[in-house]
């Protein structure tokens, strides 16, 4: 049991949650409330809202030799920075320190996109060298504001606490040589009484180059740290009350679950919800420690809890069993058919195979039990390189008409149905398959596997929120 002198909460603050002085004055005193019930607490922060993407934005236009923007882009870093600075660090000397350190950082990033401008090309690693600026800003501006709001504080970068491999973009941690590097670098901070604001998104290898978990890891980085420091809780600060029932972009009803499963907020991660990063799951699961989704700009409001699934009881007879309907825009249905595929070892792994060396995930597989055909869904952009691979591949089979075409259609959309017991319920599939039907909403293939807590189906992406709404009927009933 932990003692309750050495409880400890790790928060991460999104970008839009420390990306205005509103916000970061928010972020702030949510903290100095969270000091107050808890003796030990970490903070991880994204960049501010929009950094990153005019870091990358910049990078782009140097690789095509295009320098002209960026002097724009320096004076937009700065002004942002210096704007919340002026507000939440009143201290003259504190102000003129951290601008001073955030304004060698830009210089960094100007520096960088001239050398990539110079080489007409970028390589993976400067680009995570690029995007990872943006946290290395936001770290030391929420420090020096908590600093100013009378909590001490101590601006961290992760390259000295995640040790990753060498996968540049979307690296993976060491957890072994990560929990001893957190350990080694944030214990001491935190006995001392000091809240440690961490950057979110990146890590370094083991020779310390720079390394980032992959857009929106922010959330990833906050379990890590939870899980090896070990915390008791992690809580997501975000720009929604937390976990919804369907996007209310597209379901304007959606209303807000107060609690979710692991396997549940899996599903939900996987398949398009963006309120929580995919990754962020496991290593807070394996830890064995609580998670909770929240409002920065609604916190009186719960949020979601995230429980373990032995916790979720399994639906009772005429209770609801779907609790969210979730839709992954721009994919496409890939196929590869044929006669003489029929019983052939080794089909289905050389196609994956294939695909997985374009780099491409899958997140929808179906096959048909003749074994005639496999068909799963790729990311559009993705599609073209996957074609070519396969084509590749099965160039042999497809010459001597074992394979009769690999083709895809148009874009479509993976609309998925969440929920425990959704395998397990009799008339659960009956009832989605005639909703879609009452909608007039023709499904194009259909995944339903060893997991009990979602259903997946491809449609017509001009279909996808007609099938979202008429599914999340489900839910409201």
């Amino acid at each position: 049991m932990t003692d309750k002198a050495s409880k400890t909460l790790v928060m991460k603050f999104g970008g839009t949650s420390v990306g205005s002085i509103q916000a970061m004055a928010g972020a702030v005193q949510i903290v100095r409330e969270s000091c107050a019930g808890w003796p030990r607490v970490v903070v991880v922060t994204s960049a501010l809202s929009g950094v990153t993407n005019l870091l990358l934005e910049s990078a782009e236009h140097a690789v095509r030799g295009d320098t002209s923007l960026l002097g724009e882009a320096e004076q937009a870093l700065l002004s942002t920075h210096a704007a919340i600075a002026a507000q939440l660090v009143p201290d003259a000397t504190r102000r003129a320190a951290v601008l001073d350190e955030i304004a060698r950082l830009i210089h960094s990033f100007v520096e960088l996109c001239q050398a990539i401008s110079v080489l007409g090309e970028s390589t993976p690693r400067a680009l995570d060298a690029v995007a990872s600026l943006g946290e290395r800003m936001s770290v030391r501006l929420l420090a020096a504001a908590l600093e100013s709001a009378g909590i001490p504080a101590r601006a961290v970068e992760a390259s000295e606490l995640i040790v990753t491999d060498n996968r540049f973009q979307s690296a993976h941690p060491d957890f072994a040589l990560t929990t001893a590097a957190t350990r080694r670098g944030l214990l001491p901070l935190l006995e001392a009484g000091l809240v440690p604001v961490v950057t979110g998104f990146m890590g370094a290898t083991r020779e310390g180059v720079v390394t980032t978990l992959g857009r929106g890891g922010s959330d990833y980085s906050a379990g890590i740290l939870g899980a090896v420091l070990p915390a008791d809780d992690v809580w997501i600060w975000t720009d929604v009350d937390g976990v919804m029932t369907a996007d209310p972009r597209m379901v304007p009803e959606a209303q807000t679950l107060p609690q979710i499963s692991y396997g549940e907020i899996a599903e939900l991660a996987y398949f398009g919800a963006k309120v929580l990063h995919p990754k962020t799951i496991r290593p807070v699961v394996e830890a064995g420690i609580g998670l909770r989704i929240c409002n920065t700009f609604n916190p009186a409001h719960p949020g979601t809890r995230l429980v373990a699934n032995a916790q979720i009881e399994q639906p009772q007879k005429g209770e609801k069993v779907v609790k969210a309907v979730t839709a992954i825009r721009k994919q496409r249905l890939v196929t590869i058919e044929g006669r003489g595929m029929l019983g052939v070892p080794g089909v289905a792994a050389r196609t994956f195979a294939a695909v997985a060396s374009t780099g491409t995930s899958v997140p929808l597989i179906t096959q048909a039990s003749s074994e005639q055909s496999i068909c799963f869904s790729v990311p559009g952009e993705s599609a073209e390189a996957v074609l070519n691979a396969l084509e590749q591949v099965f160039a042999t089979e497809i010459a001597q008409r074992d394979i009769d075409r690999v083709w895809t259609g148009e874009e479509v959309a993976i609309i998925t149905v969440v929920g425990h017991g959704t395998r397990n319920t009799p008339g659960v599939a009956g009832e989605i398959f005639t909703r879609l039907g009452k909608a007039d909403i023709n499904v194009l293939a259909i995944a339903h596997g060893s997991s009990d807590v979602s259903i997946s189906m491809v449609v017509n992406s001009a279909e996808a929120e007609k099938a979202v709404k008429a599914l999340h009927e489900l839910v409201v009933r």
